[in-house]
């Protein structure tokens, strides 16, 4: 009698294992987890090859605001910007004018025609080091016939001051080959924020890269241009790339949002290097999320313009002009 007990009571759980037995496997499935099945998309009526992705980006623009004298203007709100890409109004959705560290390359010009200024323009680099965030980071280029990455990135500032120390002025001036060393070798920098400085005389004359091959990797960098331009005036016309150098080194610097500086008398370089150093910790930043949102690789052109407070005198902006469109 007892194992006949036994036996009755295991009746009722042989007939629900039988029950489960006869269900689909899906219901038995959600039952037990009581989570509900994904369908794939091709059960949802969608086509698997097409799957939607959200690419959500967001450009950054610094802006230097400047009045009539060129001196820095702070204290200014979001309200006070506008952007506009290709034309169309952008919403301004980040806004900020912080000092934040920065990844710096110092682009050194060691050109025989820089033998009688090269003494100013150590004293500029050095100045501009001393004025630094100590969160910075630097890496050098020097170029003479050939450009060399003379010190690699670094927060230790007497490390590139050293650099800098004994290094003759002597040979030709491949200026577009320093400039394009200096963008590659931003690629490995630490921060969002970057800047080359630039310390030339101008006048490119022994370049393998070209103007061209320059512009395209400045348009790729987001990285801005600043230039010390240790100019001569009366030597400014001997040759075509003498000439031309001056403009050529504005319209790059332009193209950042960075500037050139045009230095006649040698005595001023430490000056405008503090000036620069100055601008970079007083800039404002604005960010937005394109309404365009293709992927084409396009350049899209950037304008920022102001609103200039009651009370105010007229005020310059300088932003970078344009930015390369994503292509993936």
């Amino acid at each position: 009698m007892q194992s006949l007990r036994t036996n009755w009571t295991r009746w009722p759980l042989l007939l629900a294992l039988a029950v489960c037995a006869l269900l689909p496997f899906s219901a038995v499935a959600h039952r037990m987890d009581q989570k509900p099945s994904v369908r794939a998309p091709e059960e949802r009526g969608q086509d698997s090859s097409k799957s939607i992705r959200t690419v959500v980006s967001l450009v950054l623009v610094n802006a230097t605001v400047a009045d009539p004298v060129d001196r820095f203007v702070t204290g200014l709100e979001k309200q006070n910007f506008r952007v506009f890409e290709d034309g169309r109004e952008q919403e301004i959705v980040s806004f900020s004018s912080e000092d934040v560290p920065i990844s710096i390359g110092i682009i050194f010009d060691m050109s025989g025609s820089m033998s009688d200024k090269i003494g100013r323009a150590r004293e500029a680099a050095v100045q501009f080091l001393k004025t630094a965030n100590p969160r910075d980071e630097f890496f050098m280029v020097s170029f003479n016939d050939r450009a060399q990455l003379t010190s690699h990135f670094t927060s230790n500032v007497e490390e590139v001051q050293s650099r800098m120390v004994f290094m003759p002025a002597k040979g030709q001036t491949a200026l577009l080959d320093a400039i394009y060393l200096g963008l590659s070798e931003m690629r490995s920098a630490s921060y969002r924020k970057r800047a080359l400085l630039v310390i030339s005389d101008g006048g490119d004359n022994h370049s393998r890269y070209n103007e061209r091959d320059v512009r395209d990797l400045l348009k790729e960098a987001d990285c801005q241009l600043y230039v010390m331009g240790v100019f001569d005036k009366r030597d400014m016309a001997r040759t075509y790339e003498e000439l031309y150098g001056p403009t050529l080194l504005s319209e790059l610097a332009e193209m950042t949002g960075g500037r050139l500086f045009p230095v006649f008398n040698v005595n001023e370089l430490p000056d405008i290097a503090s000036k620069i150093s100055a601008e970079l910790r007083n800039q404002y930043v604005l960010g937005y999320k394109p309404s365009d949102t293709g992927r084409s690789g396009a350049w899209r052109k950037i304008k920022v313009k102001l609103v200039v407070p009651k009370g105010l005198p007229p005020l310059s902006v300088y932003a970078k002009t344009g930015y390369r469109a994503p292509t993936e």
